[in-house]
């Protein structure tokens, strides 16, 4: 891989085409924002502001605090840090994110009691190594809604479980820092956020009923966002859900083999929709690459895909979105099933 971006004479991390994308995902959830606070539009008509604030929300991670994240952003990592802040900013916590996406997601990926991406708390059964429950046979129903929970989740209590666990997983030194440093800083941005999210609309006249239905019709569209882009990623029929190997060698396989069995891309040739997502419909070559900016996963999947076959591995690819929520939802209601 190193040998094409060489070839090629350009950088791995984003380019000014990333800067353009951050500047617009930015605006698709502020804009909407000074509208609220604006005057110009009024009574439940402000919903539709609230509703593209959920659209933006949900782009800003997915384009921009998630390549910041993994530092694929920037080269300079300071840099790459500031911008991964900028999830705290719509609700999330950069810190959690690192040790729930970075630390355990990729490293254990559909690794049940490992992998926290596929760990809904026993509400849904999203591994064939998880209890079933009799509710579960109705899980490719009411999994879409519990998608559109997601965020209104995270930015109430999962946040401040997750340091608790993470405490307890000894999982803050993966970060060089504390849990006593975190909670003061999460408590920091969660009191601005909602401060400046319902408290300021509030204050500019905007009816209570109106900020609290807006604020939840926003988290509900970014949660549902959200969820049928990751979990169509790996909760796939074609997915493979591996047993430790052993307690010190969690992983049973190569890595690189590893995420080629357990991931899944899904329509490659949608230009738009690969923009919107920040190239996670490329989740292959994001799991294999996440230090690499998503804007040249497309054209490196070519090479993923050849070497992939080379080795006689497997390289699943949905080709249409539609394709992958139906293939999960049929997944979800296989897994419902004892």
């Amino acid at each position: 891989m190193n040998a094409y971006f060489k070839s090629k004479n350009i950088d791995k991390h984003g380019n000014a085409a990333m800067k353009y994308k951050t500047v617009a995902m930015l605006a698709i959830y502020f804009v909407p924002y000074f509208f609220v606070l604006s005057g110009i539009i009024s009574n439940w008509w402000l919903l539709v502001p609230f509703a593209i604030m959920g659209f933006g929300m949900a782009g800003i991670g997915l384009s921009v605090m998630h390549d910041a994240n993994h530092g694929a952003y920037s080269r300079n990592r300071p840099f790459n840090d500031w911008v991964s802040r900028i999830v705290n900013l719509v609700g999330g916590y950069d810190t959690n994110w690192r040790i729930q996406h970075n630390v355990l997601h990729h490293t254990y990926t559909n690794i049940d009691g490992m992998d926290e991406d596929i760990d809904p708390g026993g509400v849904l059964r999203f591994s064939p190594h998880q209890p079933v429950k009799s509710f579960h046979r109705f899980q490719h129903y009411y999994a879409w809604f519990l998608y559109g929970l997601m965020t209104i989740i995270w930015a109430t209590t999962k946040d401040y479980k997750q340091l608790y666990r993470y405490e307890k997983m000894d999982l803050f030194k993966t970060q060089n820092t504390t849990f006593r440093k975190e909670f003061v800083r999460l408590t920091i941005y969660r009191v601005f956020y909602y401060f400046y999210v319902i408290g300021i609309p509030l204050l500019f006249g905007v009816s209570p009923w109106i900020v609290l239905v807006g604020f939840l019709l926003m988290h509900f569209i970014a949660g549902f966002m959200l969820g049928i882009i990751f979990q169509p990623a790996h909760v796939m029929e074609t997915s493979e859900f591996p047993e430790p190997s052993t307690k010190d060698d969690i992983v049973r396989d190569s890595w690189a083999e590893h995420q080629l069995r357990t991931t899944t891309n899904f329509a490659p040739d949608s230009k738009f929709f690969s923009w919107y997502v920040g190239g996670l419909n490329f989740q292959i070559e994001h799991h294999l690459f996440p230090n690499i900016c998503h804007i040249h996963y497309k054209k490196i999947s070519s090479i993923v895909k050849e070497t992939a076959q080379e080795y006689n591995l497997p390289y699943n690819v949905q080709p249409t979105f539609m394709k992958a929520l139906v293939a999960h939802g049929k997944m979800l209601k296989k897994l419902g099933q004892a």
